[in-house]
């Protein structure tokens, strides 16, 4: 670990690990991924290092997740890895990463039991209806009764309906989803999107 200078109004100094490829990376995590509770990579934006998507792949495996970032200098990021909360819904991006990583035999075993978790618990792919943007009964029965919100609704870009349909997804009480739905459908009859 060393440390830099950090962003302006951030914080003075970050304590940060720069690895120079792959496998520095992946021998940081086998040695600290169980007992360490985040880490700030230096991530490089050209082919002069290890660059953001190899990082976030490789601590897939290992049951760690990206998060904020903070930019380090023309070239360079900082990137905030922690492990991954169990309890944490899947993206589409990270299941098929997670299904090319295993096919490459590149899991590891902390990395194997979080997505057998997931599985377990249906968070590996509770997002995926949402995801592949079909549209629930409910909501459905919902738009069909006012055509105008429907037809809104059907033209909103892809990236609009689809952060929509996660919102209501993850609503945890039955009355919660309720409310998201008519808010969905009042707003969408005004042209207008929740979230």
């Amino acid at each position: 670990m060393s440390t830099y200078p950090a962003h302006a109004g951030f914080m003075n100094e970050i304590e940060a690990l720069n690895c120079a490829d792959v496998d520095e990376w992946r021998g940081w995590l086998t040695a600290n991924g169980r007992s360490e509770r985040s880490v700030w990579l230096v991530v490089h934006r050209e082919a002069t290092g290890l660059n953001l998507k190899a990082a976030v792949e490789h601590a897939l495996c290992f049951g760690w997740i990206d998060s904020k970032t903070i930019r380090r200098d023309e070239r360079t990021t900082y990137q905030c890895f922690t492990p991954r909360n169990p309890r944490s819904t899947w993206s589409k991006v990270n299941r098929e990463r997670v299904e090319r990583l295993t096919a490459a035999g590149l899991m590891m075993p902390a990395g194997e039991e979080l997505v057998a978790h997931a599985r377990r618990t249906g968070t590996w792919d509770l997002l995926a209806d949402a995801q592949n943007l079909i549209v629930p009964p409910d909501l459905r029965a919902a738009l069909a009764a006012d055509p105008r919100a429907d037809e809104n609704f059907r033209a909103f870009p892809p990236s609009a309906r689809r952060t929509i349909l996660e919102w209501i997804t993850l609503a945890k009480r039955p009355e919660t989803r309720e409310r998201r739905i008519a808010e969905t459908v009042a707003q969408a009859a005004n042209g207008t999107r929740v979230r």
